[in-house]
C-alpha cells in the first residue's frame, strides 16, 4: 500500500531525511515513533502530498508522488498540525464542502454521522473560528474519516485533545483499523501507540532505525525498544539489519 525508497528531504543545507526506506502492507497500522526533530512530521507531509521530496521514490495505493498527488488525495485521510478547515464556515458546512469535493453519496447522513462520532453535533452550526484548538482537532478528525479513505495519516493526533476527546479518537482509530484501512500515525505517547498499532517503527536521524511487529514485543518493553533504537539509529546499515531481524 505504501512503498518508500531512498527518500531524501533537504531544507537548504539541512538534510532531514537521509535515504529513508519504508513499506506498509494493506491493513497495517504503523506507529511512527521518534524524538523531536527526527523528521516524523516532514515524512508524513511528504506521504500526504503536502511537501515534495528532494530525492527518492514514494508510492501510495499505486499512485506515485508527487506526480499523481491529485489522484491520490481522494484515497487519503490526513490529520496534521494544520486543521485544514475554513474558519468562516460552520462545522457542518466544512464537512459538507469536503463531502462534495469527494463526491460522497448520502452527504447529509454521512455528515451527521461524523459530527456525532466526533462529538460536535451540538456545535454543528457554529463558525469554526470560534472553536478551541481541541474542537478544531475533533473536526479535523471528522474531515479525515468522512470519505472512509483507504490510507489514513495522523500526525500526533492526540495533541490538544482533552481526555474525552482522546478516548473518542482511540475509538475512531480502532474502528478504522478494524475495517482494514492502512494507518500511519506519529506519536510520542508510547502507551497509546502500544494499544492501537500493529507495528512500531522508530525514526531516528533521518532513517528508520528499527521496526518490530506488535506480536513480537511485550507492550511493557516498548519504551526500552524505542530508547535502544534511538541510541543505535545512526545510518541505513543498522536500519536494514534490524528490519530484517524483526519483520516476518
Amino acid at each position: 500500500m505504501i512503498i518508500v525508497r531512498k527518500l531524501i528531504k533537504r531544507f537548504g543545507l539541512k538534510t532531514v531525511l537521509r535515504g529513508l526506506d519504508f513499506q506498509v502492507e494493506p491493513g497495517e497500522f504503523v506507529a511512527l515513533l521518534g524524538p523531536n526533530g527526527a523528521g516524523k512530521t516532514t515524512f508524513l507531509r511528504i506521504l500526504a502530498s503536502l511537501s515534495r521530496p528532494t530525492l527518492g521514490q514514494v508510492q501510495i495505493a499505486g499512485f506515485r508522488l508527487p506526480d499523481q498527488a491529485a489522484a491520490l488525495r481522494r484515497r487519503l485521510g490526513v490529520v496534521s498540525h494544520l486543521p485544514l478547515l475554513y474558519g468562516d464556515l460552520t462545522a457542518e458546512e466544512n464537512l459538507r464542502f469536503y463531502a462534495r469535493m469527494y463526491g460522497l453519496e448520502q452527504e447529509t447522513r454521512r455528515v451527521a454521522e461524523v459530527l456525532d462520532v466526533v462529538g460536535l453535533t451540538a456545535r454543528r452550526r457554529d463558525l469554526v473560528r470560534t472553536f478551541s484548538r481541541g474542537m478544531q482537532q475533533r473536526l479535523a478528525i471528522g474531515r479525515a474519516v468522512l470519505h472512509d479513505p483507504d490510507v489514513m495519516l495522523f500526525d500526533e493526533p492526540h495533541t490538544g485533545l482533552d481526555q474525552d476527546a482522546c478516548v473518542m479518537l482511540d475509538q475512531v482509530l480502532s474502528e478504522v483499523a478494524a475495517r482494514g484501512r492502512t494507518v500511519v500515525m506519529t506519536s510520542h505517547d508510547l502507551a497509546r501507540a502500544a494499544d492501537l498499532a500493529s507495528r512500531f517503527d522508530v525514526l531516528s536521524r533521518g532513517v528508520i532505525g528499527a521496526s518490530i511487529q506488535r506480536s513480537q514485543i511485550n507492550p511493557n518493553d516498548l519504551l526500552a525498544f524505542y530508547r535502544q533504537a534511538v541510541a543505535d539509529g545512526n545510518g541505513a546499515g543498522s536500519t536494514t539489519a534490524r528490519s530484517q531481524e524483526v519483520r516476518p
